[in-house]
């Protein structure tokens, strides 16, 4: 049942990023500001943690390596 549930979420992202690289750069702009969140804290209990590029709330100060892809899980070792 997970792996149907992870499926979907990865399969509902792709559309998002596939849009991002189709539209304006001030476009993709727009809709990253069309949400905000002050930290990952806050995009994990809101349940769109991860966030892409291209996506509402994607911003680069939520991107710590800057590949793309804000408050991503992260393992510290």
């Amino acid at each position: 049942m997970l792996a149907g549930v992870v499926g979907v979420a990865t399969f509902a992202a792709a559309p998002n990023l596939t849009a991002a690289w189709n539209q304006a750069p001030e476009d993709v702009r727009q809709i990253e500001r069309s949400a905000y969140y002050p930290d990952c804290r806050a995009a994990r209990s809101a349940g769109v943690a991860p966030i892409h590029a291209g996506s509402p709330g994607y911003r680069e100060g939520l991107d710590r390596d800057s590949d793309g892809i804000a408050c991503e899980p992260w393992r510290g070792r």
